[in-house]
């Protein structure tokens, strides 16, 4: 896909993560609005992964560590052919496995997340296997910026410079935000880029909204030989939908009538636009 195209796909996968929101009434409206762009790019121009090749041992995996953004996930898996668009209409309904968080019954999906700071160690580990048993497949995982008061994301980041794992990403979705506040107002982080170069990675930010500079920041990779690479990507919370950007208010939160209207015109004249 070019570039055009790819901005076209995150306005289609914002107007299905609402929609399936909407008709759950239930979801993590502003962090999967925020990170919806970074999983656009990876995968439909990063990642070897397909619903074909999913139980290849070299294909790419990817972890969601933000599990409670799961409806962007979803979204996306539905779009590349792992299950049926109508499969979304089941979420958090009874018996469905289209649950709040990432399962694998759900397929297409590498890892089950949910409990915070866990995603990066599992990420960790399938590094590891991989230098281990000389696969050539890579390790994409995704954080929120909040989970990062978790220490076992710094115990895992010791540990991927450590077996300089170079063959591993992560990305952090810097959306400033999480459920009860400004992340600096919560535990602060910064200086956050200082901090994860000092604990081994190579760093590089990025404007994780932007379709063009994410596809640019990918193609870099790995950015340094011997080092796993962090992507560092601003965010904005609710992004796309200009009465649902920033603060906490839509961590978690169901538009109304109303607002779901309004949401969709301002998506349907993006794609005018775009």
């Amino acid at each position: 896909m070019d570039e055009r195209e790819l901005r076209l796909k995150s306005i289609q996968y914002r107007r299905t993560v609402l929609e399936i929101i909407k008709l759950a009434n239930a979801g993590h409206t502003g962090g999967s609005l925020s990170c919806v762009d970074i999983l656009n790019v990876l995968y439909n121009d990063v990642m070897n992964v397909t619903p074909a090749n999913f139980h290849d041992p070299d294909h790419d995996r990817y972890v969601q560590s933000k599990g409670h953004s799961v409806e962007a996930l979803f979204t996306v898996l539905a779009d590349k052919g792992f299950y049926p668009r109508s499969d979304l209409d089941t979420i958090s309904r009874y018996g469905s496995h289209f649950i709040g968080h990432p399962t694998r019954k759900v397929p297409g999906v590498e890892q089950n997340t949910g409990a915070l700071g866990h995603g990066l160690s599992v990420a960790v580990g399938m590094a590891i296997a991989a230098k281990k048993d000389k696969r050539s497949f890579r390790v994409f995982t995704l954080l929120g910026d909040g989970e990062l008061a978790e220490g076992s994301s710094w115990e895992a980041l010791m540990t991927a410079a450590h077996y300089q794992l170079d063959n591993l990403t992560v990305i952090v979705d810097r959306n400033h935000f999480q459920i009860t506040g400004n992340t600096e107002d919560v535990n602060g982080l910064e200086p956050l880029a200082d901090k994860f170069t000092a604990f081994g990675c190579a760093v590089t930010e990025v404007d994780g909204n932007d379709i063009g500079a994410l596809v640019r920041t990918f193609d870099r990779l790995p950015f340094t030989v011997g080092k796993p690479s962090l992507i560092l990507a601003h965010t904005v919370k609710g992004k796309g939908i200009s009465f649902m950007e920033a603060g906490s208010k839509w961590h978690h939160r169901v538009p109304t009538d109303s607002e779901f209207a309004a949401a969709l015109a301002e998506l349907a004249q993006a794609e005018v636009e775009a």
